[in-house]
């Protein structure tokens, strides 16, 4: 698309969410329906449905040939990574949603072919709105984030959740606790799409989880690249846009440490 479209498309994005940011404070007051999906800690609630509903009917009234791929299932069955995707998590950290009315985000990143040309976070609860366009940097709340600088594991401040500093069947354990102990301390938000945010923002050094659908990276994907942060799988391989990856994200060279200390 031309410049100008993509603009519309920045300006539609924007007064989309701070929309359904609304929605979603408002609700704060009305018993949510609770359902959970693959297990009892998977939860799901009415008003995640419903953002996601918002979106899609905005996007297909607006940009019928965009397609929308969606965390609840509402969007279209993409296959590949051809023509323009919207990524959207509707309620990124649905517990922190339900249980505290913080630290949850809406999440949209915005792909052509494969490339990642905005993201969109959007800390609800801190009113914190992080946003990337390709080649044109990332903010945050309309202030130019700054390149992230290198730093070392002994200096960092990592996100990680505790379930993969015990036994698991997808990382060995021990590795993570060797970083967990030579860090200079570790966080766990219970969003990733904050907690990406956070490493483009330098509130964190580095992320790390073993399982992300891509509606919980997208944008942070796209916000990383903006301020030269480095994103791949644990294993330090590329990151698969339209599958289930591992994540670790973080400053540059403290990227490499912690994949040798993954990898050992």
């Amino acid at each position: 698309m031309k410049k100008e479209e993509w603009n519309k498309v920045e300006e539609h994005l924007k007064t989309w969410t701070l929309e359904a940011a609304q929605l979603l404070k408002d609700s704060f007051e009305n018993t949510l329906t609770i359902t959970y999906k693959s297990h009892i800690a998977d939860l799901v609630t009415d008003m995640d449905k419903s953002i996601e509903k918002f979106f899609i009917n905005k996007i297909q009234n607006t940009f019928p040939i965009h397609k929308v791929l969606g965390e609840e299932g509402y969007g279209d069955q993409v296959q590949d990574k051809s023509g323009i995707i919207w990524i959207i998590d509707p309620i990124d950290g649905t517990t922190n949603f339900i249980h505290q009315q913080s630290n949850f985000a809406i999440s949209i990143g915005i792909y052509e072919n494969g490339e990642g040309k905005m993201g969109l976070i959007y800390d609800v609860g801190g009113s914190n709105l992080y946003f990337a366009k390709k080649g044109e940097g990332a903010y945050l709340n309309e202030k130019k984030l700054p390149c992230l600088q290198e730093v070392t594991l002994s200096e960092a401040v990592i996100g990680v959740n505790a379930t993969w500093a015990g036994p698991n069947r997808r990382v060995n354990h021990e590795n993570v606790q060797n970083i967990v102990r030579n860090s200079r301390g570790t966080r766990s938000y219970g969003s990733a799409a904050i907690e990406l945010a956070y490493v483009a923002s330098g509130k964190l050094d580095a992320y790390m989880t073993m399982r992300l659908s891509p509606w919980d990276f997208a944008a942070g994907l796209i916000l990383l690249n903006e301020v030269g942060g480095v994103v791949t799988r644990t294993d330090g391989q590329p990151v698969q846009l339209l599958e289930q990856n591992s994540i670790l994200a973080a400053k540059p060279g403290l990227h490499r440490e912690l994949v040798d200390h993954l990898t050992e």
